[in-house]
């Protein structure tokens, strides 16, 4: 297959070099339009850079490193996608590395990348991450860091998340307008901005048709559901609650599959004694016996963002930048778990 290049490209175009080359870096030089065409004609044509004679160039790694809690989850691994298709284009590689919902190793794997010489990251924290002290060590020395989803809240650089708190609010809502009332809300680790955000859209719904707030029926699990026990220890609380939910509102793909397991293995029905809404990209959700009704996330977008960000911040370090955080639309899709039965 021919090679195909930037002159190439320039002359398919009617462009010069110069714009070609900076259109597909995603200069803030280049009028949009121009760079939808630069970068729809590098596509069809699949032109990639050469990352070799770049990094040689402009001394530079020209690799990104991900931190993320796991590659299993569908949400993470939709949002991978996202961070390469911008990444190979933009001629970069990306390093994944998995935090596993522990602090230490997020500590190791920003230490390693950092030493493998990646020119940013872009990193969703860990369930235990309330210490940033090696983020911030790493930025103060000029690593340009992005985060997503799991963004901390007081901290100056670009963050991208999904509307936490709209999600969880319409969840909760559809819920209510199904007939249920005694809706419990499955979450993860407290110090978290998703836990947060769709804890007080979950709060604010009940609030909003006056529905009282009962504590007991808030379980909160530390390793945002990969360890087993503790999220059976928190379903079986629920489904044995002297006033036993009867709806759940989960806030992750493990919780919401494991809660769907653990009432079924209980010898209960979904959704006729418990009905489930969930905050998951399961691509399975409908094939899911019942079929799940799921907030989902535009992950792949959001990885998108996240890397533009990112390689903003490589190319441009001496420019003044207004750092943004931006939350992206959720979609609340309804199937037959949290249908009430007529």
């Amino acid at each position: 297959m021919e090679v195909i290049t930037i002159k190439d490209i320039a002359k398919a175009l009617n462009l010069s070099t110069s714009t070609v080359s900076r259109a597909l870096r995603g200069s803030y030089e280049i009028n949009p339009e121009t760079k939808r065409l630069v970068m729809e004609y590098a596509e069809r044509m699949n032109y990639r850079p050469n990352p070799i004679a770049l990094s040689l160039k402009e001394n530079r790694s020209r690799s990104i490193g991900i931190i993320i809690p796991e590659i299993a989850n569908n949400f993470f691994s939709q949002a991978i996608n996202g961070m390469e298709s911008i990444a190979y284009n933009r001629g970069y590689h990306v390093v994944i590395s998995q935090n596993h919902e522990s602090y230490e190793r997020e500590l190791v794997n920003t230490q390693y990348l950092a030493q493998r010489r990646v020119d940013g990251l872009i990193v969703s924290l860990s369930g235990e991450s309330n210490d940033l002290e090696h983020f911030k060590e790493l930025q103060t020395k000029g690593m340009p860091i992005v985060f997503f989803d799991r963004v901390p809240q007081d901290y100056i650089t670009h963050k991208v998340s999904a509307d936490n708190f709209v999600g969880a609010y319409e969840a909760t809502a559809h819920l209510i307008q199904q007939g249920f009332r005694r809706i419990a809300h499955l979450t993860s680790p407290s110090w978290l901005s998703i836990t947060y955000e769709r804890l007080e859209g979950y709060k604010k719904a009940l609030q909003n048709h006056g529905i009282p707030i009962e504590e007991s029926y808030i379980k909160y699990c530390s390793h945002g559901g990969m360890n087993p026990d503790e999220v059976e220890k928190a379903v079986l609380e629920l489904i044995h609650h002297p006033e036993r939910p009867d709806a759940i509102f989960s806030a992750g793909d493990r919780l919401t599959t494991s809660s769907m397991s653990l009432i079924k293995r209980e010898g209960l029905r979904i959704p006729e004694d418990v009905a489930i809404v969930g905050f998951t990209n399961l691509i399975s959700a409908h094939l899911l016996s019942p079929a799940l009704s799921a907030v989902t996330q535009p992950a792949y977008e959001m990885g998108q963002l996240a890397t533009e960000f990112l390689i903003d911040l490589i190319e441009r370090p001496k420019s003044t930048i207004r750092f943004e955080t931006k939350r992206l639309e959720t979609k609340l899709v309804i199937r037959e778990s949290s249908l009430k039965p007529a």
